[in-house]
């Protein structure tokens, strides 16, 4: 590519960043990467009323955490500058009274009562929703229905008005998308879009083609959602004067619920159990909390591997990449056109597989606040660090770590008796008091003579070994649960191996 690629991501700051947001902005990244180019975030804050306060700066935190920070942004301005819509609110005006006075755009003054009334009578069964369109706009009250000393008079009394885009009549737009090849509209289908609100605000359409061109995007990646837009966005392109500039679209495949039926939402997510934002959302407004990914313990190593794979595809076998792999293999020709099913089970394996090629060590480090916010005292690292190595094969999310390894750092509450009850008899009493008695006298406190004296008196007094080993698991972990128990012995120590035996054996 001879010109530098600068794609972005343009989100709205308007609550929690879902996971189709996120993949979004990886695919973006990927590909301006990739290509040794430039990956922006721009705010789109338009919509005022739906602005919600920390939103930005909680897609900037989602976006750090994934580790696809962007080049610039509101919080990394670049020459480029400013990147929210909201401070770039003056410039919007002179290119939607550009497309006035061309011709291409015009005033319209119509109220919302009188907006509603036109849709009331025109609603038929062919016709649910009629448009303000072509074949409307005459109807209505706008700058082309009225006479020019009326519209002159109107704007004078400063009479409330939007600008409206002027959609052309009999054309097919076509453009070529970088995912879908070849994509023809025909112009009489779409309607003519609001450009600039009443509030001097630009809508998303002239907003988005305004900011690419002054940004010089040479890419831009969205959902296939904004399809039926893209008419709407070309003509906008061609009116300013601009279109050579176009940057190459790329419309994403949906990412759809489990069953593949429809859009995957957050209702389907607290439906089903599983987070649909990247990071916990604390809602100003409404002072709920929506789950997310971090706190259900994913790594942003597998968050990002997993959103990868829905919808594009390496070619390979492989699964597992870092980013460094998936920017070197990403190619827009690997991407689907059919929306990618959600299986959170999917997900959790890819994490699992994520934990295990941690570092013991970098592992612990993960760990050690997850277990301390619960109340864990971690006062020796290196034992944390043994503790993890033990566990981590057991533990999909990071917030497993807790209940797989709390008993090696505190002795349980409560002991599951039933179950050691059940084929409970006076010999294996016998059994754990002999026992002791030999574990109080060992020289070397390790794994292997613990096992070997289990095995050693089991053989003299004639009981299964297998017949032993599930009371003493419930011994020193309260459940059936756990790594080994010999293991769990020699982490715990001596005495508190001797205490929790001596307890439980009291109880039965």
């Amino acid at each position: 590519m001879n010109q530098e690629v600068r794609t972005r991501f343009a989100p709205s700051p308007t609550g929690g960043l879902h996971l189709g947001g996120v993949r979004t902005a990886l695919f973006s990244y990927l590909f301006a990467k990739k290509h040794k180019g430039s990956f922006v975030l721009r705010v789109e804050d338009t919509d005022q009323n739906r602005y919600v306060e920390g939103a930005e700066q909680y897609i900037i935190d989602c976006l750090a955490w994934c580790g696809i920070s962007p080049d610039e942004g509101p919080h990394k301005p670049g020459e480029y500058a400013p990147y929210r819509q909201s401070e770039r609110k003056l410039m919007y005006k002179q290119y939607a009274l550009q497309l006035v006075e061309s011709g291409h755009a015009y005033y319209a003054f119509d109220t919302s009562e009188e907006l509603e009334k036109m849709r009331e009578e025109l609603k038929s069964e062919k016709n649910p929703s009629p448009q303000y369109d072509a074949s409307h706009r005459m109807h209505m009250k706008n700058s082309l229905s009225l006479l020019k000393e009326e519209t002159d008079k109107l704007l004078q009394e400063n009479t409330p008005y939007v600008i409206r885009i002027k959609m052309p009549q009999n054309e097919i737009i076509s453009f070529n998308d970088m995912i879908r090849g070849e994509i023809k509209n025909e112009a009489d289908l779409v309607d003519d879009k609001v450009l600039l609100k009443a509030d001097g605000m630009p809508t998303y359409h002239l907003a988005v083609v305004v900011d690419d061109y002054l940004m010089k995007i040479t890419h831009a990646f969205r959902g296939e959602e904004w399809l039926p837009s893209a008419p709407v966005h070309i003509k906008l392109w061609e009116y300013l004067g601009w279109k050579e500039s176009m940057p190459q679209w790329a419309h994403l495949p949906l990412i759809l619920k489990p069953d593949g039926n429809g859009k995957l939402s957050k209702r389907d997510g607290d439906r089903l159990g599983f987070p649909v934002f990247a990071m916990d959302w604390h809602d100003p407004k409404t002072g709920d909390t929506t789950k997310g990914f971090k706190e259900l313990g994913f790594l942003p190593e597998a968050f990002i591997n997993l959103l990868a794979l829905l919808g594009w595809h390496s070619g390979e076998e492989k699964e597992l990449f870092t980013k460094e792999e998936l920017i070197a293999a990403f190619s827009m020709e690997r991407v689907h056109k059919g929306g990618a099913k959600f299986d959170f089970d999917k997900a959790k394996w890819f994490n699992h597989e994520w934990i295990k090629k941690l570092s013991d060590e970098d592992c612990a480090a993960l760990v050690k606040p997850i277990l301390t916010t619960k109340g864990l005292k971690i006062e020796d690292d290196s034992f944390l660090i043994k503790a993890v190595h033990l566990v981590k094969e057991r533990c999909v999310l990071l917030n497993d770590f807790y209940e797989q390894s709390i008993y090696l750092f505190e002795s349980p509450f409560t002991f599951d008796l039933e179950a050691i009850q059940a084929k409970w008899t006076d010999e294996k009493k016998l059994f754990f008091i002999d026992w002791i008695n030999i574990l109080e006298s060992l020289s070397v406190w390790q794994f292997s003579d613990i096992e070997t004296s289990f095995k050693n008196l089991a053989t003299e007094k004639n009981i299964k070994p297998g017949e032993l080993q599930l009371p003493f698991r419930i011994m020193l972990v309260g459940a059936k649960h756990g790594i080994g128990v010999f293991h769990i012995a020699d982490m715990i120590g001596k005495e508190d191996t001797v205490n929790r035996m001596k307890k439980v054996l009291g109880m039965l």
